[in-house]
């Protein structure tokens, strides 16, 4: 082999060792980027990871915690099912005790609500006997008042004078003569007229008295009476007199 031979397969040696090399330089040149990207990668990932740690190791905390008060709360839940047992049994004591009470109770109270019941029985009597008395006694009082109203009032000379006055009055009212004759002498415009005749003339606040019923139907019926012209109303002295 002679020397151009040589050089020309260094020529070519060195022409694949310069793209050896450059292609060397390239792939480390990229496998350096990848390792860059990677190690980033890794660091970012480590944060994820210590914050996952972190949460875990909160969560964690947190569960010990939650255990601790379950534990508490099954202890608190065993005392109280223990004492609600124990109320339980003094519940089931106490209605035994109830139960026997009661039957022993059942015959006394039985003669009371039947004592009760006559009790009332007779109240209710006693109270009609007294309502009917009093209604006795009240009409007894009536009767008593009316007839010594009548024997005060009808003298034979009232009546006489009564009479003349009643004659008159019916002449002159044909108003005053239809009440005279048909209306009943309960009726207030009757005793009105008729106190009013037998006085000649008297008070608003007297005849008020006199009537049995409440003032103001009285004054009512008064003033009915003078506005159609039946009796005499002076309001300024309170005097009532016939036409």
């Amino acid at each position: 082999m002679n020397s151009k031979e040589i050089l020309a397969l260094i020529e070519q040696f060195e022409g694949a060792f310069d793209t050896y090399k450059k292609s060397l330089q390239k792939n480390n040149e990229e496998i350096i980027q990848h390792l860059s990207l990677t190690w980033k990668n890794m660091q970012s990932e480590q944060k994820e990871i210590k914050k996952l740690e972190d949460t875990i190791h909160q969560q964690n905390s947190e569960t010990t915690e939650l255990k601790i008060k379950s534990e508490e709360l099954d202890k608190k839940i065993l005392e109280q099912k223990a004492k609600r047992e124990e109320l339980s049994t003094k519940n089931t004591d106490l209605n035994k005790n109830l139960e026997t009470a009661t039957d022993e109770l059942k015959k006394p109270q039985f003669e009371l609500e039947n004592l009760i019941s006559k009790l009332d029985s007779l109240n209710e009597k006693i109270t009609t006997k007294e309502s009917e008395k009093t209604e006795l006694d009240q009409i007894t009082l009536d009767n008593e008042r009316r007839e010594n109203e009548l024997k005060t009032t009808f003298s034979k000379e009232k009546l006489e004078e009564l009479d003349n006055k009643l004659s008159q009055l019916k002449s002159n009212n044909f108003f005053v003569s239809f009440l005279m004759e048909y209306s009943d002498e309960e009726i207030p415009e009757v005793e009105i007229i008729t106190t009013i005749m037998q006085k000649g003339s008297c008070k608003l606040d007297d005849l008020k008295k006199k009537l049995d019923i409440p003032p103001i139907m009285a004054v009512r019926t008064i003033k009915q009476l003078a506005v159609k012209g039946i009796i005499n109303l002076d309001e300024t002295n309170n005097t009532i007199s016939m036409p």
